[in-house]
């Protein structure tokens, strides 16, 4: 009786968990404990589908139909968050056609990597640059030595833009591409740069490129740095006469409540939608991964490539995109558009959030 009851016990703490897991991020509250829910969907899934059959074998009676019940609405809500990024979905980008796709004049290719600054490995990187030979290279969370090391292949480029720092947000935009306009901001913390350029296709066509590595979520910090940094990028793409990138890790998942205002904000697509999930963290257990690195385009980029790149001995794996610039906009589905309340609230929270004087959360993590 006393392992039955047990059981019971553990079955309903997991269906709880599961609902409030599910329940929860539908709220607006901008905390880092709530928000961080929203990232292992898929691990929420794949537990409830396995609490089916033990509730089946270790519940009876009225208990049983309940739990079961409140499993399937959490299901259902989890599989509806997440069936967008897969094929069954259809897609917000357009791929490119063969006239496109073979035009590498009209393209645009991009390596984004989170080094993770305490990995010393800097060969695996190195070496998928020169591989690879991206358009742009962008590094996050990259330190004097990170910086040192890529030196072995900054001379590749013809723009070099480099903010290296010891807090884990360092960053480096490196580009074959002709930019101007250079500005490396710290959009909303001190010590969170970001990189705002004009850069320039081989045939010609201008774009803006966007790199943010905003904060991450964490249970005893609200999210609102991270959020606030979001929607200013956001607000601008939506504003920008040229069409525009933006690139990074974003710490955030491709399916939650903030990066979909960020799209209802910006108007950006999203190429993960219909095609994939991409999971690129953690890298090191497989078990545990989620979206975090992300590439939005405007509707006059074509998708050529989307890719996840190999294990590099960071937490992240690095992801490679290419898409082709054209003069004309077209999307297969597009963003919900924001309203007025909505722009006006995500203003209050960047205003706010640019009041305070605070470190930014995580910069000690790899002290040491």
């Amino acid at each position: 009786m006393t392992d039955v009851f047990f059981a019971t016990v553990i079955v309903w703490l997991l269906v709880a968990m599961g609902l409030a897991a599910t329940v929860l991020p539908f709220s607006r509250i901008a905390h880092g404990a709530i928000r961080s829910m929203e990232f292992p969907r898929l691990q929420i899934i794949a537990v409830l589908l396995a609490l089916i059959p033990v509730g089946l074998l270790v519940l009876s009676g009225p208990g049983r139909v309940a739990a079961l019940v409140l499993i399937g609405i959490s299901l259902a809500v989890q599989i509806a968050n997440v069936a967008r990024f897969t094929p069954v979905w259809h897609s917000q980008s357009v791929q490119a056609d063969a006239e496109l796709a073979a035009d590498k004049q009209a393209q645009v290719s991009v390596l984004a990597a989170n080094v993770k600054m305490s990995n010393r490995d800097y060969g695996k990187l190195v070496e998928l640059i020169r591989t690879e030979q991206p358009d742009i290279f962008i590094g996050l969370e990259t330190d004097a030595p990170w910086a040192e090391s890529l030196r072995d292949v900054a001379g590749d480029f013809l723009h070099r833009i480099e903010r290296p720092q010891d807090n884990g947000y360092g960053m480096i935009v490196y580009s074959r591409l002709p930019m101007r306009d250079i500005e490396v901001r710290n959009m909303v913390v001190d010590g969170v740069p970001s990189v705002r350029a004009i850069a320039e296709t081989r045939s010609g066509l201008a774009f803006r490129l966007y790199a943010i590595h905003p904060e991450p979520p964490v249970p005893n910090h609200d999210s609102e740095g991270r959020d606030a940094e979001i929607a200013v990028v956001g607000m601008e793409a939506k504003n920008d006469t040229l069409p525009s990138l933006v690139v990074g890790d974003i710490n955030d998942v491709a399916w939650s409540a903030t990066t979909r205002r960020f799209q209802r904000l910006s108007g950006l697509l999203d190429p993960r939608v219909g095609r994939g999930f991409y999971n690129t963290f953690d890298a090191r257990y497989w078990a545990f991964r989620w979206p975090l690195d992300h590439l939005f385009h405007d509707p006059e980029f074509r998708l050529v490539d989307i890719r996840r790149g190999p294990f590099i001995g960071s937490d992240h794996f690095p992801m490679l995109f290419t898409l082709a610039l054209t003069p004309h906009a077209a999307a297969h589905d597009t963003p919900d558009h924001s309203d007025p309340e909505e722009q006006a609230e995500a203003q209050e929270m960047i205003h706010k959030e640019r009041r305070k004087d605070r470190d930014p959360i995580g910069s000690d993590w790899e002290d040491g």
